[in-house]
């Protein structure tokens, strides 16, 4: 394919957008879908198509994880080497498929059949260890499945071979027929009470549970000030992992400012341990969307942007295609349901990046370029896109919104604590029975979610410790998980709430290997923008390394700490600090642990699931 073939779909794409630079990235996923990568005449043509410096498209393509600048093979399979997945045998999946494929990741087969790939977290930790065969997630993976996997990768698509049954069965996040399947909650009653349906509730099932009610009431009966009082008096706080208030935060938007304001989701959603939002958009689409239309008339929006992750592409198709049924029945588009309000949503692929689960990177993202995050103040409701007005809420925080308008924030309210009302969705990972998603008040005590919900450690074991919050939140030993969840709480503990992916670690858990494992993540996901945080996570991933090889020493663990706060508080955003903070709690809380380890050279708990490499 030439790539003036390819102008038509691009000038398309480029109209959807306020300013042309913010078509980057759908414009590089263009020519990377069409060509496979993205060679360097196809920077020099993106530039021209937007009228930007093609050094600035070459900054932007060497920024994102996901695009390719050489050819890749015919497939690609992702394999996940985050924490969640290393508890559960990941580092095995990986030698496995090395030895199979007789490659190493970054490698492509000698045919050119499939390239393999080592990532950090997919967010799909309920189904550990896992990949992605290019937009496919399949797990859990073990000897049957991934026979399987490696003959669908390999089949050659023109051949008469075809393997028994299909491949579909192994997706479990998508109701498969393998032995396991993770516990995903389908009762509400606020988030989960249409998660029955793996394809999606559409149109018909979200209607016919009266559903767009909220927004029916929001835009016919009530102005934006009551909408922002409503939500503010239901205690919904923001739920993608800093829990400010929902209500206040809509109230910053200035009411005089003549430019237009926006509201942008972010489904960006990229903590591991947390596999949340990906369901809501899979199957509850429009449970998100009626909480956009709510959220843009209470400040005055009309036009939103849903950023959301680049390996989310099953998520997407679903979203995109709730978009055109809520056009077609008049809750999008002009004068909605006559009441005036107009509203238009546009999808913007992610490219993979954490850090754009910043609110800040995200804009500078969605406006074209590497996710660096932005000093602030201004805050992004008084200066944020295309610096203006804007709103940044996460998919969960929307979702909760039409709940409040249907029934009421005193009934919000009562779900959950004093200062923070309703559910939440609890992804719960690791050395559990029952890996899954629960919905539950957001007062629910962390012993009672780990035993009653998610059938206890597994095996019969010794809870040694927990993440309550993705692995940014500080680590919990056995002994302090008599504790409520909501944000007030967890951060009295010393923790926090986060984005409430709960990360279960086991006895026979090497807290060194995990402490490996989230600084790895971390020195790899920093932007690189700030000093303190693109020397400091290399230093604590080469220490952290150094120690696990048996190359330690005691010293080593006071430069840690001290490496870590002198991280925090010195950035423009808290990467440094969720960076920084597994570090000090690991060390401080297991510090006989790691003192043993460097001693003697090896671990103190079993090799059998968290092995050393050492």
């Amino acid at each position: 394919m030439q790539l003036d073939e390819l102008e038509p779909q691009a000038r398309e794409i480029i109209q959807r957008y306020e300013q042309p630079p913010a078509a980057t990235l759908p414009l590089l996923w263009l020519v990377q879908e069409n060509l496979g990568y993205i060679p360097a005449d196809a920077e020099y043509w993106v530039g021209r198509m937007l009228g930007i410096a093609v050094s600035h498209i070459r900054e932007v393509v060497s920024f994102y994880s996901m695009f390719r600048t050489k050819p890749a093979g015919r497939r690609e399979l992702r394999i996940c080497m985050s924490l969640p997945c290393q508890l559960r045998g990941a580092a095995e999946v990986l030698a496995n498929l090395e030895d199979r494929l007789k490659i190493k990741p970054g490698e492509t087969t000698p045919r050119g059949e499939l390239t393999l790939t080592e990532v950090e977290c997919l967010c799909a930790c309920e189904i550990a260890p896992m990949a992605q065969l290019d937009q496919q997630f399949v797990g859990p993976l073990d000897a049957a499945s991934l026979d399987r996997l490696l003959q669908e990768a390999l089949r050659d698509p023109n051949g008469s071979d075809q393997i028994e049954g299909t491949f579909s069965d192994l997706r479990t996040t998508d109701g498969s027929t393998c032995a396991f399947q993770p516990f995903i909650a389908t009762t509400g009653p606020i988030l989960s009470k249409r998660f029955n349906h793996p394809e999606g509730a559409w149109w018909d099932t979200y209607s016919a549970q009266g559903e767009y009610l909220g927004a029916r009431k929001a835009l016919l009966s009530m102005t934006p000030a009551q909408v922002i009082d409503e939500v503010s008096r239901a205690n919904l706080r923001g739920l993608g992992g800093a829990g400010f208030p929902t209500g206040k935060k809509w109230a910053f938007v200035p009411k005089a400012s003549p430019q237009p304001r926006y509201l942008v989701v972010n489904a960006d959603e990229g903590e591991p341990g947390t596999f949340k939002d990906r369901y809501i958009l899979e199957r509850d689409p429009h449970a998100l969307l009626e909480g956009m239309l709510i959220a843009a008339y209470a400040i005055g929006s009309h036009k939103a942007y849903v950023y959301i992750r680049g390996e989310y592409f099953r998520p997407a198709q679903h979203l995109r295609r709730a978009l055109e049924e809520a056009h077609a029945q008049g809750w999008l588009g002009k004068n909605i349901q006559g009441s005036g309000f107009d509203l238009e949503v546009v999808v913007h692929r992610g490219a993979g990046a954490y850090i754009c689960g910043e609110e800040t990177a995200l804009l500078t993202s969605l406006e074209g370029g590497k996710g660096f995050p932005k000093l602030k103040p201004p805050f992004p409701a008084v200066a944020g896109l295309f610096q203006c007005p804007t709103i940044v809420n996460n998919v969960e925080t929307l979702a909760c919104v039409p709940f409040i308008l249907r029934h009421g924030a005193d009934s919000f309210a009562s779900l959950g604590t004093l200062t923070q009302g309703g559910t939440r969705l609890f992804s719960v990972c690791g050395h559990v029975n029952r890996p899954g998603l629960y919905e539950a008040s957001v007062g629910i005590r962390l012993r009672a979610l780990i035993e009653d919900h998610a059938g206890g450690v597994r095996g019969g074991r010794k809870l040694k410790a927990v993440i309550p919050g993705g692995i940014s939140a500080k680590v919990l030993t056995a002994d302090e998980i008599d504790i409520s969840m909501d944000f007030d709480s967890l951060i009295a503990a010393g923790s926090m709430a986060g984005s409430a992916g709960v990360i279960v670690m086991d006895e026979t858990t090497c807290m060194l290997e995990a402490l490996r494992h989230a600084a790895k993540f971390f020195a790899h996901e920093s932007c690189g923008q700030c000093s303190p945080c693109r020397e400091g996570t290399g230093w604590i991933h080469r220490i952290v390394n150094r120690i696990c090889y048996g190359r330690g020493s005691l010293r080593d663990l006071d430069d840690l700490l001290v490496i870590s706060r002198g991280m925090e508080g010195k950035t423009i955003c808290v990467f440094a600090d969720a960076a920084a903070w597994p570090v000090q709690s690991y060390i401080t809380k297991f510090r006989e642990e790691f003192e043993e380890h460097i001693r003697t050279g090896r671990c103190v708990a079993s090799r059998e699931f968290a092995p050393c490499p050492s």
